[in-house]
């Protein structure tokens, strides 16, 4: 799908010229038409003025579903996440509060250990 194409379809289908996208929007018109002849590829920012400017959803851009699109269903993380719980958290500000107070030999050995302990399974 050619982005132009569909930002002049979406712009048809709500019966506005590119003048009424042009005071929507607060884009040139000759940009707009340069974007719809796919002279030009427009960024985030301006796609975001142009589905402001036709009053939809940024997504409506890309999808040409009726219906919301679903959420994908990635798969969990299996890293453990450290840090997470209240516990967790506070020893984790307790650890940094420690390493500020280290001089830089110390906090360089640490991380060598800490390296070496995180490499074993």
């Amino acid at each position: 799908m050619l982005i132009g194409q569909r930002l002049r379809e979406l712009r048809e289908t709500k019966k506005l010229s590119q003048g009424d996208v042009e005071k929507r929007s607060g884009l040139f018109r000759c940009y707009i038409s340069r974007v719809e002849c796919g002279h030009t590829v427009p960024n985030i920012d301006t796609l975001q003025k142009y589905a402001r400017a036709l009053e939809i959803p940024m997504y409506q851009l890309f999808y040409e579903g009726d219906a919301e699109p679903q959420k994908l269903k990635l798969p969990p993380d299996k890293a453990e996440k450290w840090g997470v719980r209240a516990s967790e958290s506070a020893e984790l500000h307790a650890f940094v509060r420690l390493l500020a107070r280290m001089n830089e030999r110390d906090r360089l050995l640490l991380l060598s250990m800490a390296r070496r302990l995180g490499g074993r399974k």
